[in-house]
């Protein structure tokens, strides 16, 4: 018998599976886990504004010869500079064919050419086309796809506008717990209706995060404004293990708009299409850098750029397609030729000013093979995530299919136990007592304005023991301030936002102060990179 999904009378809830997040890897896991229990998904706003709808590129799957297992996992390795695991890695792309299949089945949408075969791009870092892409828009297509599919489920319960305060373990039982608990489970989470202000206990067998990234620690990102780290934040006050959050990913070709956000992408596969990065004066550059010149990873072309910024006191280089066939450019990336012409440039013949952007979280909560944190009945999936695919650098279009393999591997696993899991009872209700109106919203944008300011001056491309040190002292009183506001005040969604930068800021400060080398994403000139 299933159990649906029972609006309790202390005004709580019961569900089979909680999915926290609305992307690729949350909707692929709630329509899995849906042939075997209900499921409930929070989303602290619309169903797409999600990471997954603003991924250009594409999805990588081996295709076609002469492309290979092999060699997808020999790329891989090489753009994680030495740090993947190896196992992870052999899992994803093993795995890509089939879900691929699967995303088509739910309705997703692949170009092709003419003869019926995928339509293949090939982007940095990558030794063949192997990039599955829907024109310039794929992350779109995907979450069309999938929401489509969710929304069409009848075991499947959407609460848009919910925020996702707190993880509820033994935590919320009184019992004291660390990182060390024998034990430790997850039972639910609490969440914020941001539209009525009530609290809800909402009850699970599983909690699945699948909460997205953390671009918006800092100032410029290619991420929407709902990625603020909330599910890695989550997991880790919860006493998850968290890891490589030192590896945060600027993606090199952001459009340079000052004033918007989030950033424009330019895809990479533009680069891989024969676009070339070139100076103000019009010179190429990246062959000065790297054998792959502008299709070089994405960590050599983002540190590339910011080096040649920096000595020439620039703020942007140009990516330049204006000796393709404009036909071919506007046929293949139509959203960003039209996104171009809005602010005035013809891309087919002007070039396209571009700069690094925070894109991509490497890091996250750590995972085993089936998607399990070290917290039993949590699953995290997607970029909140450290499965050991990426190490320290993503190779790019790797993300969107990581995160369907290990939805599929998480639902699986959890399908196993489903009927052996009794929800935990005794969960009190959240208690308002001792708290006041939230107080001036100013209060929270400065700390946030600020919080952002620090970590894109000392915890950017290039950093420094110094930069890190400052970083710590300035971030110490944002939190202590912060705290302070969430311990007086009624939960909101722009606090508890907040709340969550703060502690992915820390982890990310933390655990790039303990890496002692310049590894990947991760690049601090009090270790130079050996030569």
């Amino acid at each position: 018998m299933y159990l649906c999904v029972l609006n309790q009378p202390t005004g709580g809830m019961k569900t089979d599976y909680l999915v926290i997040g609305s992307g690729a890897a949350g909707l692929s896991f709630a329509l899995k886990a849906a042939e075997n229990g209900e499921v409930t998904i929070v989303t602290k706003g619309e169903m797409v504004e999600a990471n997954t709808n603003y991924a250009q590129g594409g999805i990588c799957s081996v295709t076609y010869a002469p492309d290979s297992f092999e060699k997808h996992i020999e790329d891989t390795l090489v753009c994680g500079a030495g740090k993947c695991d190896r196992e992870a890695v052999e899992l994803v792309v093993r795995s890509a064919p089939e879900q691929i299949e699967e995303l088509i089945r739910w309705g997703t949408r692949f170009d092709k050419t003419p003869d019926g075969q995928f339509d293949l791009h090939r982007e940095g870092g990558h030794s063949e086309h192997r990039i599955l892409h829907h024109a310039d828009l794929t992350g779109a297509e995907i979450e069309r796809a999938l929401i489509e599919s969710v929304k069409a489920h009848p075991r499947i319960t959407i609460l848009e506008h919910h925020f996702a305060i707190d993880l509820l373990t033994q935590h919320h039982l009184g019992e004291i717990v660390t990182r060390h608990t024998r034990g430790l489970a997850c039972f639910g989470a609490y969440v914020l209706d941001t539209e009525t202000d009530e609290i809800k206990t909402i009850l699970a067998k599983f909690t699945v995060v699948a909460a997205g990234g953390c671009g918006n620690i800092y100032n410029t990102t290619t991420n929407p404004t709902v990625a603020t780290g909330d599910g890695i934040a989550m997991c880790h006050r919860a006493k998850a293990i968290t890891k490589n959050m030192q590896y945060i990913q600027f993606h090199p070709t952001a459009l340079y708009h000052p004033g918007e956000r989030p950033s424009f992408l330019i895809t990479e596969a533009m680069r891989g299409y024969g676009a070339i990065l070139k100076l103000k004066n019009g010179k190429e550059f990246m062959d000065k850098y790297h054998p792959m010149k502008s299709l070089a990873p994405r960590d050599v072309v983002a540190r590339s750029i910011d080096h040649e910024m920096k000595i020439r006191g620039e703020e942007f280089v140009y990516l330049d397609v204006t000796h393709l066939p404009a036909d071919e450019t506007r046929k293949h990336f139509p959203n960003i030729y039209e996104k171009c012409r809005s602010i005035g440039i013809d891309i087919t013949k002007q070039k396209i000013p571009v700069c690094p952007a925070a894109h991509y979280c490497c890091g996250g909560v750590e995972v085993n093979s089936h998607g399990e944190s070290s917290i039993r009945r949590l699953y995290v999936v997607g970029e909140s995530a450290c499965t050991g695919l990426h190490g320290a650098n993503r190779l790019a279009s790797n993300s969107l299919i990581e995160a369907v393999v290990y939805a599929d591997r998480a639902a699986k696993h959890a399908a196993k136990s489903i009927h052996k899991v009794e929800f935990q009872e005794g969960i009190p209700d959240w208690d308002f007592e001792g708290t006041a109106e939230a107080e001036e919203m100013v209060l929270v944008l400065q700390n946030r304005r600020e919080l952002q300011a620090i970590m894109s001056n000392y915890v950017g491309i290039v950093r420094s023991n110094l930069r890190l040190e400052r970083a710590m002292k300035r971030l110490a009183i944002i939190w202590q301030e912060t705290e302070g506001l969430y311990n007086r005040t009624k939960p909101s969604r722009e606090l508890c936002e907040l709340r969550n930068m703060t502690a992915v800021a820390y982890l990310t400060i933390k655990q790039a102060r303990e890496c002692k080398e310049s590894v990947g994403l991760h690049y601090t000139i009090d270790y130079p990179p050996q030569k």
